[in-house]
């Protein structure tokens, strides 16, 4: 199961997603390399791993001015059928 992290600050949103097998990783990669192209403004990204042999990919916006970043995490959230996020 993909689970979904989400904080926001002013200017600043970020929006963590760990998985736990290469199928998820491959799914939430896709998703979010696939979302992310389809918008001007860029993200930092980087994957950590976690406990249990778990990963995870958090997705950062900064100086996001207009909170463009919220919409585009939703679009994400959708596509990976995320029921809850925290």
């Amino acid at each position: 199961m993909i689970d979904a992290e989400f904080r926001s600050e002013e200017r600043f949103s970020r929006l963590a997603l760990a998985y736990a097998n290469d199928e998820e990783k491959n799914k939430v990669n896709s998703c979010v390399d696939s979302i992310i192209a389809k918008h001007k403004i860029k993200p930092e990204i980087h994957t950590t791993a976690i406990s249990n042999g778990r990963e995870v990919l958090v997705i950062e916006y900064h100086d996001d001015m207009d909170r463009e970043a919220g919409a585009i995490f939703e679009e994400m959230i959708c596509a990976l059928d995320i029921k809850q996020c925290s």
